[in-house]
């Protein structure tokens, strides 16, 4: 479900990347790409549908049940952007490669963890893997295709990202199902495998010898800090603890480290990661912020609806992949629609009224209930978050490389990537007492969660009302 979604953000990236030469075998160039992409898109929609039965076997409580995502949400968000920079450095070839192999290796990891501090460590290598291997791919995508083979590329791309969406929940729902939760790690296997022996022979090493660009560890460290501290604060805070001392200890100790990132960031200028330029435009500001806050709901969704549907209202597995299929068949079907609609209009209507229809949406899931009937109770909503998440995504990859100058695209493009991940961390982090609830009591909290999300896109909503120019096509 998130994959079509996500897609349509990373296209950015491909499409900012400099083109170089036209690759000599693109179609297997493509598929290797895809591959590559595929391994983060599908972990992170089937994992969803696992935490239930994660959460049986290894006896996890609500906490540990966040910890499972954000283990891998946190060093994707932190490093992407140091992921995309350590390409440019050694080679985009290479670094697909090593990322690639270590997301495989960690998927082994969890597969065969035995308790969950094993599981955990495998999450958080497998976030490095694909902070490595996610930019390059997008890099060598939008590097190896020049004009309109650039777009076909990149829409085909963007297309397998949405079947990826459809067939991952309900897929790994049936393998959770049948073989058991350990299985769907197990996928990544055969598709690490041939991302790596098409990268290996058939990507090509650029030609010629580019400028080597000094990577920012300092800037790599302190952001990772930063989040995982605030991270920790936020699981804790919003959970059956409360703000303890040691939270709110943690918390002050985020915001300080995000404080000494942003320093750092101004004292490296254009050689940081994020560089501070960027938020001289207001348009930049208003796309992130409402990127930030509508993937952020939008994160919250995707792990408690099919928990929700699980745990109270007792579907399978499969069942619970399946009821989310709706969602990225009617993005795909909606998008292009939406896309050259907000081209006539101009972004900002489109990335105003997009996420107002997303918090109708979620206010329709109110309807949800342990006895409720899935057509009218929780397709609906689905339906309608779909059509306004359409709106808002499909201009939204256009505004972002146009809201900042040409020497900035590649940076704004992948930071937008990045902050897309950080509100799906930052929103998991909150879900501590939906996740520790049981029986009937949780589609209570389930409510109260869709009225958070309604009113987080309203307010990107008026993110995008306020800040953002129509200046852009």
């Amino acid at each position: 479900m998130s994959s079509a979604i996500q897609a349509n953000c990373d296209a950015a990236v491909a499409k900012a990347a400099t083109s170089s030469s036209p690759a000599q075998y693109p179609k297997l160039v493509l598929a290797a790409t895809i591959l590559a992409s595929s391994l983060a898109f599908v972990d992170g929609s089937v994992v969803n549908v696992g935490l239930p039965a994660i959460q049986k076997s290894l006896h996890a409580n609500a906490s540990d049940l966040q910890w499972i995502v954000n283990a891998y949400l946190l060093p994707l968000s932190a490093l992407l952007l140091f992921g995309g920079a350590a390409g440019d450095r050694f080679g985009r070839k290479l670094l697909l490669i090593l990322g690639t192999a270590l997301f495989a290796a960690s998927s082994i990891v969890c597969a065969i963890a035995p308790n969950l501090s094993w599981l955990l460590l495998g999450r958080t290598a497998q976030g490095i893997g694909a902070a490595i291997l996610m930019p390059n791919s997008l890099a060598i995508l939008g590097a190896s295709f020049s004009g309109e083979a650039r777009g076909r590329a990149i829409g085909i791309w963007a297309a397998m990202g949405a079947v990826v969406a459809a067939a991952g929940p309900v897929f790994g729902g049936w393998l959770i199902d049948e073989v058991g939760w350990r299985a769907i790690f197990l996928v990544n296997i055969p598709l690490a495998i041939g991302a790596i022996l098409l990268a290996w022979a058939f990507i090509q090493q650029p030609r010629g010898k580019s400028e080597k660009q000094s990577l920012d560890f300092i800037g790599g460290f302190l952001v990772t800090l930063a989040l995982g501290a605030l991270t920790w604060a936020l699981t804790v805070g919003a959970g059956h603890r409360g703000w303890t001392p040691t939270a709110e200890g943690a918390l002050v100790a985020g915001i300080v480290l995000s404080i000494a990132f942003v320093w750092m960031e101004n004292i490296r200028g254009e050689r940081a990661m994020m560089p501070l330029a960027l938020f001289g435009s207001s348009s930049f500001v208003g796309l992130s912020i409402l990127t930030f806050l509508l993937y952020g709901a939008l994160g919250g969704l995707l792990v408690l609806l099919p928990y929700v549907l699980i745990e109270a209202g007792g579907y399978s597995g499969t069942q619970a992949g399946a009821a989310l299929l709706p969602f990225p068949i009617v993005l795909a079907l909606t998008s292009p629609a939406m896309g050259a609609l907000a081209g006539r209009t101009g972004p900002k209507l489109s990335l105003a009224i997009g996420p107002l229809i997303v918090a109708a949406g979620f206010l329709l899931l109110l309807r949800l209930d342990a006895k409720g009937n899935y057509w009218v109770d929780v397709l609906p909503g689905l339906f309608v978050i779909a059509i306004g998440m359409a709106g808002a995504v499909a201009p939204l990859t256009t505004a972002v490389l146009t809201s900042v100058d040409s020497r900035h695209t590649g940076s704004a493009s992948g930071f937008n990537s990045a902050v897309a991940r950080t509100g799906g961390l930052v929103a998991t982090a909150l879900l501590g007492n939906v996740l520790a609830a049981t029986g009937t009591n949780i589609v209570g909290k389930f409510h109260f969660a869709a009225i958070v999300c309604a009113a987080v896109s309203i307010a990107a909503s008026l993110s995008a009302f306020g800040l953002i120019k129509n200046n852009q096509a």
